[in-house]
C-alpha cells in the first residue's frame, strides 16, 4: 500500500501521520499533486512524501519509521533517485 505521510525531516520523530493511503504509485502521485495544489507550495514546501507499507493504513494513521519504504520492493526505481545530490 502507498501512503501520503507527513514528514518534516525532523529526525527525533519516528511517528509520521498518514495523510492519505492509495493502491499504487500512480494514484499516489496524483494524490500529491492535489495536495500541492491546495496548499499552493511546491512539493517540497508541502512536507509530504509518498511511501510504501505492508500494513494497512488510513488518514490520520500513524507509521513508525521502520514500517515504511520509499519505494516497493520490486518498483522501478527512476535513475535520478538513485544516487545522492552530494558528491
Amino acid at each position: 500500500m502507498y501512503a501520503l505521510i507527513y514528514d518534516d525531516h525532523n529526525l527525533d520523530q519516528s511517528q509520521k501521520k498518514v495523510i492519505s493511503a492509495h493502491g499504487t504509485r500512480d494514484e499516489s502521485d496524483k494524490a500529491l499533486i492535489q495536495r500541492q495544489n491546495e496548499l499552493g507550495r511546491k512539493v517540497y514546501e508541502c512536507n509530504t512524501r509518498i511511501v510504501w507499507t505492508d500494513k494497512a493504513v488510513a488518514a490520520n494513521d500513524v507509521l513508525e519509521t521502520g514500517e515504511f519504504v520509499t519505494w516497493h520492493p520490486y518498483e522501478d526505481i527512476p535513475e535520478g533517485e538513485l544516487n545522492s545530490d552530494s558528491d
